[in-house]
This record gives structure tokens, sequence and C-alpha cells, in this order.
């Protein structure tokens, strides 16, 4: 299949966030910059690496996950008051590596754009799921204090509360019916870096939690929020970091030894020639990130975007912040109407038999992978024009199947992490924008 490279799909999309560092010689805010590494979920360098799966198994399970996201997410948008997320036993697109407390206590938990509090298993715990890690004792944490009512995180909290000495307690329920109860506090958070010495950052809230179930795995030690609202890592850390970072996924076979990168700060910015920007709009709830998606071209021929109207005899004009763009979702979701044009000029584009997917999670497929002449769809967002090869548009999901790896969605778009693999993708939150720039993630 020409420009299409089929070992760079084997990904499974649901990535690792693993720091390492030393437990010595910590630098203090404020940081210029540091880069960490990324590892995929079901590497063989992953403590959740299943030798008996085979590649396509994986990418099925990543798959499912994606769909399951998106119901999540439309939950969260249609009650944005209620703390909801999505977190899947294990299931998260990322895990990330980080410590907490002095002497720093490390820490392995489900890294979650779609979530903003930073929580942990705290002792005393009477009701905790079985992890592998120790909980974290607050007592022998130097740095270590709740935080009261007045406290602007707590209001930032929004639905905390107060027990009978004024300390701020968080309850927070997901998507999966899974929980964490405790105390909202603060500590000093360290963060490893491939370029230098660690990161220790005082002063982080976080849930310190004593009460947590569900269906959370042995090796989840919590959650790290990165999404967009103020209790997440990302803002917490926007003042130290110049409000930048970025990240470049690597599309990984099964055998790969290359890691994604994450970047934070001056290290974070993406620029340069390529580099295409697009406005990041603020929406409802604020842990997401909103961009404009104005249509899409399949080689030359453009296709409208079509939103959610319920009018189909008068469309609704383009909606600012009409799609998210989530690292953590491995397929792309897109409006049914807007789809169906699309994928009505892919068939056009390509020709040949269609074929059936046996899952039923695609809608386009074909049998034959080698033969193929797949065209480039470029993405128009506002101002900024994305072109997505048939590495970020394609994924192989059988020896001998291989399908369009955007679906339709009800009342939810998400730009999915497919299509932004082997891009820089940048977030820049003081300037409000996403800038995309082409690169060989591998190198």
């Amino acid at each position: 299949m020409e420009g299409f490279n089929v070992k760079f799909v084997f990904c499974t999309l649901a990535i690792i966030v693993l720091i390492y560092f030393s437990e010595h010689s910590h630098a203090e805010a404020k940081i210029d910059g540091f880069t960490t590494d990324f590892i995929s979920r079901d590497s063989p360098h992953s403590p959740f690496y299943n030798p008996s799966e085979t590649k396509y198994q994986r990418l099925q399970k990543a798959f499912r996950r994606s769909i399951l996201r998106g119901n999540h997410f439309r939950a969260m948008r249609a009650s944005p008051n209620d703390i909801q997320s999505d977190v899947i036993s294990g299931g998260g697109a990322y895990l990330m590596n980080i410590s907490l407390g002095t002497p720093p206590v490390p820490m392995l938990g489900i890294a979650d754009t779609g979530s903003d509090l930073i929580w942990r298993q705290c002792l005393p715990c009477p009701n905790c799921y079985e992890q592998v890690e120790p909980l974290f004792d607050p007592t022998k944490s130097k740095t270590y204090k709740t935080l009261d009512c007045n406290n602007e995180f707590c209001q930032d909290l929004g639905q905390g509360s107060c027990d009978d000495d004024n300390t701020c307690t968080y309850s927070y329920s997901y998507g999966d019916q899974s929980y964490t109860r405790g105390d909202l506090s603060s500590d000093t958070l360290t963060i490893g870096s491939t370029e230098g010495d660690p990161a220790s950052f005082p002063g982080i809230a976080f849930g310190c939690g004593h009460d947590n179930g569900g269906t959370f795995n042995e090796k989840d030690g919590g959650l790290i929020g990165l999404g967009g609202g103020p209790l997440s890592l990302v803002m917490q850390l926007s003042s130290e970091v110049g409000g930048q970072f970025s990240y470049c996924l690597v599309p990984l076979s099964s055998d790969s030894t290359v890691s994604s990168k994450i970047n934070f700060g001056k290290s974070g910015v993406v620029s340069g020639s390529g580099t295409v920007s697009t406005p990041l709009i603020k929406g409802t709830p604020d842990t997401f990130y909103y961009l404009t998606l104005e249509g899409m071209s399949v080689g030359s021929e453009k296709v409208a975007f079509k939103g959610f109207s319920k009018n189909k005899s008068s469309p609704a004009a383009v909606e600012e912040g009409n799609i998210i763009i989530d690292s953590g979702t491995t397929l792309t979701l897109l409006p049914q109407d807007f789809y169906t044009d699309v994928e009505s000029a892919l068939t056009n584009a390509i020709g040949g038999q269609t074929t059936t997917d046996p899952s039923g999670t695609f809608s386009l497929c074909y049998s034959s992978v080698t033969n193929l002449e797949i065209p480039t769809i470029t993405a128009h967002f506002t101002g900024a024009d994305v072109q997505l090869p048939p590495l970020n548009t394609f994924v192989q999901v059988q020896e001998d199947l291989v399908c369009f790896s955007m679906i339709p969605a009800s009342n939810l778009a998400i730009f999915g992490n497919l299509a932004q693999m082997n891009f820089l993708v940048g977030y820049d939150l003081k300037n409000n924008k996403v800038s995309f720039k082409h690169t060989d993630c591998t190198q």
C-alpha cells in the first residue's frame, strides 16, 4: 500500500508515561524546561505488557477504550458540574511515574487528560483497593499538609466539603463506577527528566485518598489529572513552565525500543518551518482541550464540517470548539453526517472493494493491505491545515484487514492520537493555541 508503513500502526495508543529519576539532586522551580519518556502501555518495557496477547488483540482493546472514553466525555459535557471522568481499570491512556513527599515516594498513576485532580492512596486507608506499591504515609513527609476549606484549591474543587476540623475533603466518582474519597492536601511533587536532574515543585495540591475502590488495577497507584482545569498537574505547573507543554507520539510496533516524549517549559515550545497553529477554545467543562474543525479534504476534494444539528435541511454553522483534541483516545470520532461525507469521498478516491469489520468497530475497511492507494487527508482547523498521511488515518486491525481509523459518533467529536502520531503537538496555555509540526518522533 503506497505510503503506508504497516509497522507503524501497531500502536496500542494507551501509553504509559514512565519518568525515571534518582532520589537526589532535585532542581527547584522555576524550571526552564524538561523532557520525559512515554512508554507504550503494551510495550515489552511496560509493567502491563502481556506477552500472551497478539498485537491485534492489544489494538482491539485500545479501540474499545476509545468508544468508552467518548461515552464518558459525552456524560461529562452533559453534566459538567458532576465530578466524573473516564477511568477504566488500568486502561487509562497513560500511566505516569512521579513522586510526592519529602523524601519523595514514587507513584505510578493513571495520567488522564479527561480529569483534573491528582490523587493517590494514603494511610490510614480503611477501604483501599490492593496495590503493588506501598501506600503513601503522609506522616512521614516533611512537606505534607492538609488544606482547609478556605484554600483556593478547595474552592477550585467545586464540590469539596468540610469536616469538623475545617479540612477540605473531596469525593470523586468515575465513569466506570470507581471512586476516591479523602482529604485535599498539598506536598512537593517531583518529576524526572531525560535531560538532567529531576525537578521538584512544592505546594502541589492533590487528593490524599483514604477510601478508594472500583475497578482500579493493583499497579495503579492513583490518578494524575492532565486536563485543563485549575487542579490538574498541567495547570498547577503552568507558572513554572510558562504554560507550555508538547508531546511527540511514536508509532510503535510491538518490538519497538523507541519511546515517545512529553516536554514541558521551553522544551515544550513548537516552532520553526512547517509549524501550523490553531486557537485553543475555552469550553465546558474546562478539563477538555477544544479546537475548531472547519472541514477535511480527501486529496483535493474538500468536505465541509457538519455538526450535530437536528435540522437536516438547515445545518448549523461551524461552531467554535467543536472538537476535542485528546492524546488519550485512540480513534478519531466525527459527527455522523460529516463522517458519511468524508467516507464517501474516501471510497471514491480509493476505489476497490470494501469489506466488513468483524468486530463492528469500523465502517470502512479493505481486505487488501498492499495494493491500496490512500490519499492524504487534510484536517482544516481554524488557521491550521494538518496533513494526515495514511499512517494517521488507516490502521491494520488483522493480518488481512485495514480500516479507516475515524468512526461516526453522536454528540461529541474527538481528534484522537492515531491522527497525532509523528507530529510534535504543542499546547500554549497562556496564548491559547495548539501547534502541529510534522516530526519523525522516532528520532
